[in-house]
């Protein structure tokens, strides 16, 4: 189950096409005004897509809100992800006037004003929470600087947008260039107590987390959110057995572990999604392969010892036997 959220009816207003792969939405809620909201927030949407064993079910997206609100519209852009699990492509096909089922803005990554110095990272669509977090702290005079890295200049989504709020403060940094950031230097030159934000690939994150631990920076002063890991295996079905509900089960390339469970009459508490939040982590019983680990939650330890999996992200290239949390004693009894 999903922590519950309050969602209403909103239409597509408007589309546009921001790099070859990033489309930039904006939708208006239909009965009421958008919710005001601060950086970091993000916008569930519901849309149709094709689930477990290809039967079209309704699934929720989470994407993050660009720039500061202007009380009309909420602002989003989906990266179309060809090989992904549906979504991007659902949202791509949208046109302007289509209907959406969305949530108020929820914010999981907030934007602590208080700091002495930032510096925001972000890395690909990563940098859609950066935007209103750049114009906020440039607005109120704060000291920032930000990196932005991208496979190719064309990609370097919202650059444009960025360019007369940061000016010289912004790097931008293109793979196609042969362009990389000195994450080492940029760490080194943020005042005590400043704070680092950032939101990208799980690559990306690993190398900051890396240098910012070798800088001796303060673990609660590095922000981050990421939009998940593309594994290290391409996506393939694998097998997985369930003792406790007695069920031997094939998760299909284009679903999830967790829609698979779900799909069966197996309930698994979850939140994110996205490999973030942990809700959703099952025991692991036996494992006959390798563990395709695709959240930023589990340590490296926890990986390697292959003895907990987050349902909603991660894969297995063999197949797997779970636990689960349900226990047939804990359920309740009827007179």
């Amino acid at each position: 189950m999903i922590v519950n959220t309050e969602f209403s009816e909103a239409v597509v207003e408007s589309l546009h096409d921001v790099t070859p792969t990033v489309r930039e939405l904006r939708i208006r809620p239909i009965a009421h005004k958008p919710v005001p909201h601060d950086p970091g927030a993000h916008l569930q949407v519901q849309i149709l897509v094709a689930g477990v064993l290809g039967q079209p079910q309704v699934q929720t997206r989470h994407y993050s809100l660009v720039g500061e609100p202007d009380g009309e519209h909420y602002r989003i852009a989906v990266k179309r992800q060809d090989d992904g699990r549906g979504g991007s492509l659902a949202m791509w096909r949208l046109a302007a006037g289509d209907r959406l089922v969305v949530s108020a803005p929820q914010n999981h990554f907030p934007l602590d004003t208080r700091a002495p110095d930032y510096l925001l990272v972000a890395g690909g669509i990563g940098i859609t929470p950066m935007v209103m977090m750049a114009q906020r702290l440039a607005a109120r005079g704060a000291p920032v600087r930000m990196i932005y890295s991208a496979r190719s200049a064309a990609e370097l989504a919202f650059a444009e947008e960025l360019k007369p709020v940061l000016g010289d403060r912004l790097g931008l940094h293109a793979g196609d260039r042969g362009e990389h950031a000195d994450l080492a230097a940029a760490i080194d030159g943020l005042a005590d107590g400043g704070l680092l934000y950032t939101c990208g690939p799980v690559p990306m994150l690993d190398a900051i987390k890396l240098a910012w631990s070798r800088a001796g920076r303060p673990q609660q002063d590095l922000r981050f959110e990421t939009f998940g890991s593309g594994g290290s295996h391409a996506a393939q079905e694998f097998a997985v057995h369930v003792p406790r509900h007695g069920l031997q089960i094939t998760v299909p390339v284009g679903s999830s572990l967790l829609e698979t469970l779900e799909h069966h009459g197996i309930e698994a508490v979850s939140d994110c999604r996205r490999g973030e939040c942990g809700l959703c982590t099952l025991d692991v019983l036996s494992l006959d392969g390798e563990i395709d680990h695709r959240d930023v939650l589990l340590s490296d330890e926890d990986k390697h010892s292959n003895t907990r999996i987050c349902a909603c992200v991660s894969r297995v290239v063999g197949s797997i036997t779970l636990d689960t949390s349900y226990r047939p004693d804990t359920l309740p009894t009827h007179a």
